[in-house]
């Protein structure tokens, strides 16, 4: 099953890097990373996509915490939320299928962020089927280069996210749940 995990951690050198190797040591598989800063200067947050059983993900949540510059972790796999990538893609554009391309993106609510005299750029946000659905609309143009960002997750509402417990009403770094 597919998990999305939200780290919130101390903005320092070197704390990515050992999430990385702890996901690394664990022999997980991340499928999609972000990290970005939040309204609080000196933290990030990190939302994660990783495939593994409940138990499993449970561990590295565990051990997540052991990280001292890690200050929250949450799962938010069950939890209502809004999910988001963003993505750039250059296609190959002939003066003659140009108009198609913009109507594909148009459809999609992408935006057409440059043009050149042969390709042009389309910058898509939104949930991960839909960027997707635009990939394969464009694949016929020939997609020259692309970047996505990997997804990026909130809780909707004033729904605070389940923190992980360590079983005992506390999170695994002492504080209440």
């Amino acid at each position: 099953m597919k998990h999305t995990l939200v780290a919130v951690m101390e903005d320092r050198p070197g704390v990515l890097t050992r999430v990385v190797s702890l996901f690394r040591r664990r022999n997980f598989n991340i499928e999609s990373l972000a990290v970005g800063h939040t309204e609080t200067p000196g933290i990030s947050r990190m939302t994660l996509v990783v495939d593994g059983s409940d138990s499993l993900v449970e561990q590295v949540t565990k051990q997540l915490y052991k990280l001292i510059n890690i200050r929250k972790v949450s799962d938010v796999s069950e939890d209502p939320t809004v999910d988001r990538e963003l993505a750039l893609i250059r296609v190959s554009a002939k003066p003659s299928t140009r108009t198609e391309i913009v109507q594909i993106a148009n459809i999609f609510r992408a935006n057409i962020v440059d043009v050149s005299p042969t390709s042009v750029m389309v910058e898509a946000t939104g949930p991960e089927n839909k960027v997707e659905s635009l990939i394969s609309m464009l694949r016929g143009y020939g997609i020259k280069e692309m970047v996505r960002t990997g997804r990026i997750s909130m809780v909707r509402g004033a729904i605070p996210p389940k923190e992980t417990s360590n079983g005992n009403g506390a999170s695994p770094n002492g504080h209440q749940a």
